[in-house]
C-alpha cells in the first residue's frame, strides 16, 4: 500500500491531535515530555473537553506545556500548582482542572501542595514526571534520585545516610482517604503510551465525576541530565528505575464500585 492510500484510508494514517500546536517543542532528544503532550491532547480532545480544560504548569521543563496545548493555562509558583489547581477547581466545577509538574516541583518544593491537595480530595488530576532529577536546572539530586545515582549535587551517588531515601510519592498517595486513582505510568514503547493514555484519561474522568482527586506519575527519561544517549537512557529507566518504581494502579475506587 503507497503512502497516498493509507493517507486515503484515514484510520490508518497518523494525525496530529488538533490540541497539539504548531509550536516547535523545546525538549531535549529522547525527552518523555513531548509524547505525554501529545496524549494529553489526545484524551481531552476524545472528551471532547476542549473548551472547559485548564491546566496549571508551574517551574521546570513542562512549564512551556502552555505554548503547545492549546487550551486554558494559569502559571503557578514553584511547587504551588496543586494549590492554584485547587482554587480553580472550586471556583469553577465543571472545569477539567490538571497539574503538570516535574517531579522536584511536585515531591520536592511542592511536597507539602501536592500531598494536603491530594488528601482533601479535590476534583483535580495531578500529572508528575519522575526522572529522578531536577532537569531544568543542571542535574540536580531530586526526592525521586535513586540510591547511588549520581547528580550534580550528589557526584557520588546518592546515600542514605547524607541525603535520605527515595520519596516514593505515589505509594504515599494511595494511603491518603482523599486520593480515588493513583498510578504510575511510563512512554517509552508503544504498549506503554497505549497503558498509559487509557490511565490518563481514567483519571480525568474520575476527577470530573467528583470521586475524589488522581495522581498520575509517569517514569520518564532525561537523557542531558542523566549523561546518556536517548537509547541508553530508555534502557537504565527500564533496568533501574522500574525497580524501584514499579509501573501500575496503586489506587483505583473505581473497581471496588463494580465488584
Amino acid at each position: 500500500m503507497t503512502k497516498e492510500e493509507i493517507i486515503q484510508k484515514g484510520s490508518l494514517a497518523y494525525e496530529k491531535p488538533s490540541l497539539l500546536n504548531n509550536n516547535t517543542m523545546h525538549y531535549c532528544p529522547g525527552c518523555s515530555h513531548g509524547v505525554i503532550h501529545k496524549l494529553i491532547a489526545e484524551v481531552i480532545e476524545e472528551m471532547g473537553m476542549a473548551d472547559k480544560a485548564i491546566g496549571v504548569s508551574p517551574v521546570g521543563c513542562g512549564v512551556f506545556i502552555y505554548k503547545y496545548l492549546d487550551i486554558d493555562f494559569q502559571e503557578a509558583a514553584h511547587g504551588r500548582a496543586p494549590a492554584l489547581a485547587t482554587g480553580i477547581k472550586r471556583v469553577l466545577p465543571d472545569r477539567l482542572v490538571f497539574t503538570y509538574q516535574g517531579d522536584g516541583d511536585a515531591a520536592g518544593i511542592g511536597g507539602n501542595e501536592t500531598l494536603h491537595a491530594l488528601n482533601r480530595g479535590e476534583g483535580i488530576t495531578i500529572i508528575f514526571i519522575n526522572n529522578a532529577i531536577y532537569g531544568m536546572t543542571g542535574g540536580q539530586m531530586s526526592p525521586m534520585t535513586l540510591m547511588g545515582q549520581v547528580t550534580a549535587t550528589s557526584p557520588y551517588g546518592r546515600e542514605a545516610a547524607i541525603h535520605g531515601y527515595p520519596l516514593k510519592l505515589a505509594e504515599i498517595a494511595a494511603q491518603l482517604e482523599g486520593t480515588a486513582y493513583v498510578t504510575r505510568q511510563s512512554v517509552e514503547s508503544v504498549a506503554a503510551i497505549r497503558k498509559a493514555k487509557l490511565a490518563l484519561k481514567k483519571a480525568f474522568q474520575i476527577s470530573m465525576e467528583e470521586k475524589g482527586s488522581c495522581l498520575v506519575e509517569f517514569v520518564g527519561t532525561c537523557s542531558s541530565g542523566w549523561k546518556m544517549t536517548p537509547v541508553d537512557a530508555n534502557k537504565w529507566m527500564s533496568e533501574q528505575m522500574f525497580l524501584y518504581y514499579p509501573k501500575g494502579d496503586l489506587k483505583d475506587i473505581t473497581k471496588k464500585e463494580k465488584s
